[in-house]
């Protein structure tokens, strides 16, 4: 469920031969759009992320999770397609996988999710739609909204709010009463020498589950 892998792959510039790098992540919380998946524990995550040069890109991601029945792990898989629309706006479309693992219930949490992101600029709208929401048969759809304030070439700030929706309140809510939520952060995001730093604040509209949180994140991408 991290969104935000998808994210920074897609909307970098492809380079003129295929890419592969490999990204090493640490953060203080692992929060799924203001949702914790650690339990407020921080979290060491990796990607291998390949893109080619026709705007075809596939990658993995993996981190540690705590869901409190002994599931431990969550592995991701992803494969999608970038292009230029025009002058101005891009469009990234794809398909991710989540599994998870470590308990015999693990894996009916499973499912996959199809996106759809445009990019403007520094502005991006982007769409995602579930059909069998963590294995619970329910319809699910975010719709997210981010912008990027560059202040110089090593520091920028993001902003972001986003949507979460249940289609199906009989198999899926939030705190066992919402079918909806909103989630919005702020954080600001530093490179020095090889490593990206952020430091940012996150809050949802959920009584319970989504508790306004200060986010610490350091990682590094090797290029292979």
């Amino acid at each position: 469920m991290r969104k935000s892998i998808l994210y920074t792959l897609c909307f970098c510039s492809f380079p003129t031969l295929a890419d592969t790098s490999v990204t090493i992540t640490g953060v203080s919380d692992y929060l799924f759009n203001g949702v914790s998946q650690t339990q407020e524990d921080p979290a060491i995550q990796a990607s291998f992320d390949w893109a080619g040069d026709t705007g075809w890109y596939a990658g993995v991601w993996g981190s540690n999770v705590d869901f409190g029945e002994d599931t431990n792990i969550e592995f991701d898989g992803y494969v999608g397609y970038y292009t230029a629309l025009n002058d101005v706006l891009n469009l990234d479309v794809g398909i991710a996988q989540y599994t998870y693992h470590g308990a015999d219930v693990s894996s009916s949490y499973n499912y996959a999710e199809a996106y759809a992101k445009f990019n403007y600029g520094n502005t991006n709208l982007n769409f995602w739609y579930a059909w069998d929401y963590f294995g619970t048969g329910a319809g699910h759809s975010i719709v997210m909204l981010t912008h990027n304030f560059p202040v110089n070439e090593s520091f920028s700030v993001d902003v972001g709010i986003d949507y979460s929706m249940s289609m199906d309140d009989d198999k899926w809510t939030w705190e066992g009463k919402d079918d909806d939520y909103i989630h919005w952060r702020v954080t600001g995001n530093y490179s020095v020498s090889g490593w990206d730093l952020s430091l940012g604040y996150e809050d949802t509209d959920l009584d319970t589950y989504g508790d306004s949180t200060i986010l610490f994140t350091v990682g590094k991408t090797f290029s292979l």
